[in-house]
């Protein structure tokens, strides 16, 4: 029997904290195994409460979520109240298999180091999480995700805090694992770029009620992320030979030296 490529589903799932103000309203959205889904939106437009509905963290105001147990959250940052090493935050990532109240098994402290490898902690492995960069412990809290075995993983603006060689790491990380592990991946981001480098689908968030769901080609374009982001936008294909890429570029408002709007 073929096993079924959804591994999340959300039908007309709304979400509101006050019942005025939508984070958003009747959203539909499949994560699929092997594919990687973009979500974009402006600030305060619910990117980060839709991931945490996702992972089961939250309970919709309405609708419907199909969820996955094997589901690892990437939040934006870690936040601890102890001095933990870097192979016991990843280690954390294994509790599923773990259990409660057992120590860890030489098995779970392998696939932890494996995590560490695939992201390029592994060397940090015995350090202090608190005495890593804001980029180092993101790379760490992906790993922790994958320690899990999970068959889904969501991401809160994962390369939100990363240089562009360490972006480029965590995009071409995050391919990887949709291809040749068959993740179903999802990621929130204000970067457009990364959406069209690496996302099959791409969801954008435009306001309360309107969200726009489809393939990349078919949502990234200017008129979509002008809508979105209410500022002009355009797009450009830049690079050589087998290296081209569509690119989009946002026009902001610049003044001269002198204080003057051109």
């Amino acid at each position: 029997m073929v096993s079924d490529p959804v591994k999340l589903r959300i039908e007309g799932a709304s979400q509101t904290y006050d019942g005025r103000r939508w984070q958003f309203r009747d959203l539909h959205l499949d994560l699929r195994a092997g594919q990687i889904t973009a979500i974009l939106g402006p600030n305060g437009r619910g990117k980060s409460t839709l991931l945490r509905v996702l992972a089961g963290l939250l309970k919709p105001s309405a609708g419907n979520v199909t969820l996955n147990l094997q589901t690892g959250f990437v939040p934006q940052e870690f936040s601890g109240s102890f001095p933990y090493s870097v192979l016991d935050v990843v280690l954390m990532g294994r509790a599923r298999h773990i259990g409660l109240f057992r120590t860890p098994r030489k098995v779970d402290v392998e696939k932890a180091m494996e995590a560490l490898h695939l992201t390029g902690m592994a060397d940090y492995a015995p350090r202090n999480i608190e005495a890593l960069s804001g980029g180092e412990r993101q790379l760490v809290l992906i790993a922790r995700a994958l320690a899990g075995e999970n068959a889904v993983l969501l991401l809160d603006e994962p390369a939100s805090a990363l240089d562009l060689k360490n972006q480029d790491v965590v995009l071409s990380l995050l391919a990887t694992l949709a291809d040749r592990q068959g993740l179903a991946i999802a990621f929130t981001t204000h970067q457009p770029n990364h959406a069209v480098a690496i996302a099959d689908k791409v969801l954008l968030m435009l306001d309360q009620a309107r969200a726009v769901f489809g393939t990349t080609d078919d949502v990234m374009t200017e008129e979509n992320l002008e809508a979105l982001y209410g500022i002009p936008v355009r797009s450009a294909t830049l690079g050589s030979g087998e290296l081209m890429e569509t690119a989009f570029v946002p026009l902001f408002r610049q003044r001269d030296r002198k204080g003057n709007r051109p």
